[in-house]
């Protein structure tokens, strides 16, 4: 789901429904993994966004594109979507 600063009511309904499959699944706080793509040079951003965080980088085969991988305590499923909508900032991210 591409994200924009003026989400259509598509978008804004796709985020309703994620945030409450994530409340309905999961207690806070608690442990919530996320994991990316983004192109080489732009992975220094997505990593930006989980400052003191374990990240996990590796190298896709061509070494075109890195994945980040990552678990952090969350308190919230509206921290979740925070992280989401950062990371949707960064040039060329594919989130997984």
């Amino acid at each position: 789901m591409a994200l924009s600063r003026h989400p259509s009511a598509e978008a804004k309904e796709w985020w309703a429904n994620f945030k409450k499959l994530l409340d309905d699944n999961n207690e806070w706080p608690g442990e919530y993994i996320f994991k990316f793509i983004a192109p080489k040079n732009n992975i220094g951003d997505l990593k930006a966004i989980f400052i003191g965080q374990k990240i996990d980088i590796k190298a896709s085969s061509k070494g075109t594109y890195h994945s980040l991988t990552t678990r952090v305590v969350v308190e919230s499923s509206d921290e979740i979507i925070e992280i989401y909508h950062r990371a949707s900032a960064v040039e060329g991210v594919v989130s997984l």
